[in-house]
């Protein structure tokens, strides 16, 4: 499991408040009770959910094993049990014996997903490496083995232990990120909110550029009702790391808790360039009607990605050996979109025929926040390659378009 994968955002908050659960376990969703439990099942599985949300992971795994082998096709209890197994495997001196175990927790999550399984955290356990390795915390073998040594005693649901360890390793090296998140880890176990949104306020400061410590901190104000700073951290989350999974699903899921609106402004492709052959392409608009208004913005569209196919990439890109979509040229094309959209959506009649996004995309021109738009909602692995260098001049562009149009202040309340 990596590292910025130790909690998924707010799905634990989530889950467990919606469970009636205490969300004192920061690092897993919840399982709930199933209404076909008898009494006995009902009890192991209360019981067996009470150690897990403790973060007490070796006490929970028996119980666990014994709720999956009675309920083989129970793929959350499945999930949960890999989890706990997983964290066992820190507890282990022996390496042999770590292998192992971590290779028992992915086989079952690999059972859990034939199972229907889809979540988050799945998806981390099934990226365990098939050998069972596991990644190095440090290139320091002192601070490797110092913060390894902490893991197991978190995973056994030692806080106070736990703590004293993160803080050995930040004696050893105190610039840290992990260490310093898994202390604000420790304190938000412990509902010490602020505490632990000083601890990831330090983590940020020593790498502004991991989601990690901003999730974290978000899900520390949430918990503390302060849902404006949450909102901060969870879109600086984002744009720490765009193209990270977690980081989305935390502000999403705030979203949905609070009933704060999430645009995700998702623009359908009705045009496409392909090349057949060399740099020639050929534009692909047989879906659309011929005529309308939309038809002619995806046509500019298509045209301008040609240009680009043909030979314009390498003349912006000269070090490029080759093609790739960019940040320039799908930003170019959907500006000559708007162009043609400009030019009749104004039409009341037209504008209603039209699919709401381009609107919005008409819109998003307008503010100047195209760039934003094309690598927070358009980026593909070739444009993500230039978030890093546009993210580092960009910043206040990023978060002007994340808290205009993703997340939309909802307008005061008429009196």
């Amino acid at each position: 499991m990596t590292q910025q994968s130790k909690r998924i955002g707010g799905a634990l908050l989530a889950g467990c408040l919606l469970a009636g659960l205490p969300a004192v376990c920061p690092r897993v969703a919840c399982a709930q009770a199933k209404q076909e439990d008898d009494p006995a099942t009902a009890a192991l599985r209360r019981r067996a959910l009470e150690l897990y949300h403790q973060g007490k992971f070796v006490d929970a795994m028996p119980l666990l094993e014994k709720l999956a082998t009675a309920h083989p096709n129970d793929f959350v209890v499945k999930e949960h049990w890999g989890y706990c197994i997983l964290e066992y495997s820190r507890t282990l001196t022996d390496p042999a014996a770590r292998k192992t175990a971590r290779v028992h927790a992915r086989t079952l999550a690999m059972e859990a997903q034939k199972s229907g399984d889809q979540s988050d955290l799945l998806q981390e356990l099934v990226a365990i490496p098939e050998d069972g390795s596991e990644m190095k915390f440090s290139a320091r073998p002192d601070v490797d083995a110092a913060l390894k040594a902490a893991e197991a005693e978190r995973a056994k649901g030692n806080l106070d232990q736990a703590r004293e360890g993160y803080l050995h390793v930040l004696e050893l090296d105190p610039s840290n990120y992990d260490a310093t998140v898994y202390v604000g880890d420790v304190y938000f176990s412990e509902h010490a909110y602020n505490q632990a949104g000083e601890w990831f306020g330090k983590a940020v400061q020593i790498d502004p550029n991991r989601e990690m410590a901003y999730r974290f901190w978000g899900d520390a104000l949430a918990m503390s009702g302060n849902n404006d700073g949450a909102r901060e951290k969870y879109i600086n989350a984002v744009l720490a790391q765009p193209y990270n999974r977690a980081s989305w699903l935390a502000l999403r899921q705030w979203a949905d808790r609070i009933q704060q609106p999430f645009n995700g402004i998702l623009l359908e492709n009705k045009s496409s360039a392909r090349t057949d052959g060399g740099n020639r392409g050929t534009l692909d608009d047989d879906s659309l009607e011929p005529g309308n208004l939309e038809a002619s913005a995806w046509a500019a569209y298509g045209k301008t990605v040609q240009v680009w196919k043909q030979g314009k990439f390498l003349k912006e890109y000269p070090k490029q050996t080759a093609y790739r979509r960019s940040l320039k040229e799908e930003t170019e094309g959907l500006d000559a979109m708007v162009k043609v959209l400009a030019r009749d959506a104004a039409s009341e009649k037209k504008a209603a025929k039209l699919d709401p996004t381009l609107l919005e995309l008409v819109q998003i021109e307008r503010e100047g926040l195209l760039e934003p738009f094309v690598l927070l909602n358009r980026a593909d692995p070739d444009i993500a390659q230039d978030y890093p260098a546009y993210g580092a001049e960009h910043h206040d562009k990023l978060y002007h378009y994340m808290d205009e149009f993703v997340l939309p202040r909802a307008a005061p309340a008429a009196k």
